[in-house]
Order: C-alpha cells, then sequence, then structure tokens
C-alpha cells in the first residue's frame, strides 16, 4: 500500500483502476468489433451463409450472456484478480485456436464458447463490479471513462485487425491478437487491480473518513430503498429490476443489428473493405467521447434524460443509413458516424450507473451480472436477427427499421427503472465550523 501511494502521490487510485479498466474493455470490445471485418475474409474463403456465420457472434455473445452473472458472483465472492487473469489467458488461448479453424463449427466453439468465456472476465461486469466500489458522486463520469474504452478498441484494433489480415491473412491475425492480449491485458491487470478503496485504505471518490464532499453530492431521495442491501432475491421483486433488465436488452439489440453488419452493407454498397473498416474506428472515436461526455451529463440533468437524448442520436444515424441505401448518397456517411457514434456512446455509462443507482449492496456484481447477461442476449439476437433478415429479403432495411425502433422503446423502460426517484445528484453548501 505504501509502494502505491508513493508512486501516485496525490492522484485518488479509483482513477488508475479507471484506466485499467479502459485498457481492459478496449481489448474486450475490440475483439467483439474485429469479428465484423473477420467475418468478410471468411465469407469469401469459405462461403458460408450470411446468418450462419453472423451466428457465431452471436455464440459468443449468448456465452457472455450465461457466463457475466457467475463472473460478477465470483468477483463478489473472491475479488477480481481470481477471475480476470485466468479469463485473460483463456480468451487468448481461443483466439490462437481460431488460426487453425477449417469448419464452422469449430469456428462457433473456439471464439464463440472458448474466447467468449475468457472475455466475459475483462467485460463490462467485471469493471461495474469494481468501480461500484470506488465511485459514488462521480460515478456517472468515471463509468463513462472506463468504457470509453469500448470506442478506443474499435478505433485501434479493428482496422488494425483488417490491415492484419491484409497483409499476413486472417489465421496470422488471429494469433497476434491472442498475443497482444498476453503482452498488454495480462500484465496490466495482475500489477494495478484492486478491489476495494478499502484494500489501500482508502475512501470512494477519494475522500477521507467523514470529510464531506465539495460541490455535489449523491442525495438519497428514498432513504428506505437506498439503505438495502439488495441481494438478488429481493431486487427480483420490484419492478424496477426488471424494467433494468429490459432497457439495455432493446437498446443494445438495435445497436447491434447496425455494428455487426454495417461494414458489409457498405462493402455492399461499394465502400472499399479499408475503409468500411475505418468508419467502424471512427464510430468507436466518437463515441468513445461520448461516453465520458454522457457519464458526465448523466451526473448532472438524470440518468433518464441522458439516455434518451443518446437513443435519439442512435436513432437519428440509422434513419441517416437508411437515406444512404435509397438515396445512394455517400455522403451521409460522415452524419451516420457522427450521430450513431455519439448514441452508440450512451448505452454501457448509463447501463452501469443506473444499476448502482439502484441496487447496491454485497451481491451488486451477481445482481450486474443478470444485467449484462440481458445486454448479452440482445446482442446475440441483434447480430443474427439482421443476418437472417437479410437472408430472407436480401436487404438489411427491414434490419435497419427493427433496429431504431426497438431502441426508442427502451427509454419507456429506462423511465420505468426510474434511478431519478432513489438517488440523485445535489448541490450543498460546505459548513464552515465556527
Amino acid at each position: 500500500m505504501t509502494g502505491l501511494k508513493a508512486c501516485f502521490g496525490r492522484v485518488y487510485y479509483g482513477w488508475i483502476i479507471v484506466g485499467v479498466a479502459m485498457v481492459s474493455v478496449a481489448f474486450w470490445f475490440g475483439i467483439r468489433g474485429a469479428f465484423s471485418v473477420f467475418y468478410v475474409a471468411l465469407l469469401e474463403e469459405f462461403h458460408w451463409s450470411r446468418g450462419g456465420a453472423a451466428g457465431v457472434q452471436s455464440m459468443a455473445l449468448i456465452t457472455y450472456t450465461i457466463m457475466a452473472p457467475f463472473a460478477g458472483g465470483l468477483i463478489d465472492r473472491f475479488g477480481p484478480r481470481r477471475v480476470i487473469l485466468p479469463g485473460i489467458v483463456l480468451m487468448a488461448l481461443g483466439l490462437i485456436l481460431c488460426a487453425w479453424i477449417e469448419s464452422l463449427v469449430q469456428f462457433y466453439f473456439l471464439f464463440g464458447v472458448l474466447a467468449g468465456t475468457g472475455a466475459t472476465s475483462i467485460g463490462v461486469v467485471s469493471v461495474t463490479a469494481i468501480l461500484a466500489h470506488w465511485f459514488e458522486r462521480r460515478r456517472g463520469a468515471a463509468s463513462g471513462l472506463a468504457v470509453s474504452g469500448v470506442g478506443l478498441g474499435a478505433f485501434i484494433l479493428v482496422p488494425l485487425s483488417q490491415n492484419f489480415i491484409s497483409l499476413w491473412g486472417w489465421r496470422l491475425a488471429f494469433v497476434v491478437l491472442g498475443l497482444l492480449a498476453l503482452i498488454v491485458v495480462l500484465p496490466l491487470n495482475a500489477l494495478f487491480l484492486k478491489h476495494k478503496p478499502q484494500d489501500l485504505g482508502l475512501y470512494p471518490d477519494g475522500m477521507g473518513e467523514g470529510e464531506s464532499p465539495k460541490g455535489r453530492r449523491m442525495e438519497s431521495l428514498d432513504n428506505t430503498w437506498s439503505e438495502t442491501d439488495w441481494t438478488l432475491t429481493r431486487a427480483a421483486r420490484t419492478g424496477r429490476f426488471w424494467a433494468l433488465m429490459i432497457f439495455p436488452f432493446c437498446v443494445i439489440t438495435g445497436v447491434y443489428i447496425v455494428l455487426v453488419h454495417h461494414i458489409r452493407f457498405l462493402v455492399d454498397t461499394g465502400v472499399d473493405k479499408m475503409t468500411a473498416a475505418f468508419i467502424f474506428a471512427f464510430i468507436g472515436v466518437i463515441s468513445s467521447a461520448f461516453r465520458i461526455f454522457w457519464g458526465w451529463l448523466s451526473d448532472s440533468i438524470g440518468r433518464e434524460k441522458t439516455f434518451t437524448l443518446g437513443v435519439i442520436c442512435v436513432c437519428t444515424g440509422i434513419c441517416l443509413l437508411l437515406l444512404l441505401e435509397t438515396t445512394g448518397k455517400t455522403d451521409l456517411v460522415y452524419f451516420f458516424v457522427i450521430f450513431f457514434g455519439s448514441g452508440w456512446g450512451v448505452t454501457a455509462p448509463m447501463f452501469m450507473s443506473v444499476a448502482a443507482d439502484l441496487f447496491q449492496g454485497r451481491r451488486f456484481g451477481l445482481i450486474y451480472g443478470l444485467v449484462e447477461g440481458s445486454i448479452g442476449m440482445g446482442c446475440a439476437l441483434g447480430a443474427w436477427i439482421a443476418g437472417f433478415i437479410f437472408d430472407i429479403t436480401q436487404s438489411y432495411q427491414w434490419a435497419f427499421i427493427l433496429a431504431a425502433s426497438i431502441s426508442m422503446v427502451s427509454c419507456v423502460f429506462v423511465w420505468l427503472a426510474a434511478p431519478r426517484k432513489v438517488r440523485q445528484m445535489r448541490k450543498m453548501k460546505v459548513m464552515e465550523k465556527g
């Protein structure tokens, strides 16, 4: 503990945890997002159906759905290091073995199950289970900064994977991705990851014992609710829990319809593969900046209003993609990138913050693991159903209409979850001792 304090000085160690989380999430999502460029290469080599090949991504997401509650519960019980470090090794092994696939079944198992199981350990469920202990009044900002790694992963690993594929082929590209996880993510988590601020003699948000926060604080509006030590059984008896499960599922289904298939859509419209990969990357960059912005904004105006604004951006981006297909005006791609990227950025910070506002307690990791399970189901459905619709209609038009519609439905459920009625940021005056 003394060595860490000497190394980082007056910097609150929670921000170091946020940095570790950002890099971990960047790899988690970067590898997930890189599926889109491997998808194109594998379709060209093996001539699988689009729905069948897209199902590999769905399998990875189903695996995440199943494993996320276990990961959250194990972190509650044993701490993050015993869960995350073995998971990184398993993820890397799955990726490296993908270099030897010869059939769709092998791809389903190695990428969808093996790598998917390992990747769960560095996903948002682990990050949320840890950050909930480190931050209270800055929860939105910390969550947004941590999950900005999603955009960084898309910006770095997706075009990098396409470059590896172009230079050496998709088999060696899988090997390099696995090795990068072992070289970068594993030692970073091994050296710096801590579960709770109390492990270092610290308190949430960097405050000292008995110290009052300046400017703003998280105020309880429902003491009975906020003081409850929420277990899964208690939470599942409330309507808010089910609204919390549904609103992420809806919006992420819509988002993943677009994320998994927009590269193939753009290539079909005449965009070259590398440009399409960079479009994905720039969406990721914009989402990273907006994850920080939306997190900060939600600490000021509330989670529900912030989420609704973000969903409006998502739907605007999807409508622009539909216009691109019908008008052929490629300039619309730039506006799609801006609106969809900014809207996508609202998702994870709000999932994390709303859950932590509502259901803090000893079993928060397990509860949020189930939320992430719901999110995983939405991701899997979105990845698969767009390919299924295309196979039937030979167009992505109805898939994109579905994406916009179900995203709007999610706004209803975040207002029903109503975190504003449980906890809210309030300005406060600091009383001087006379």
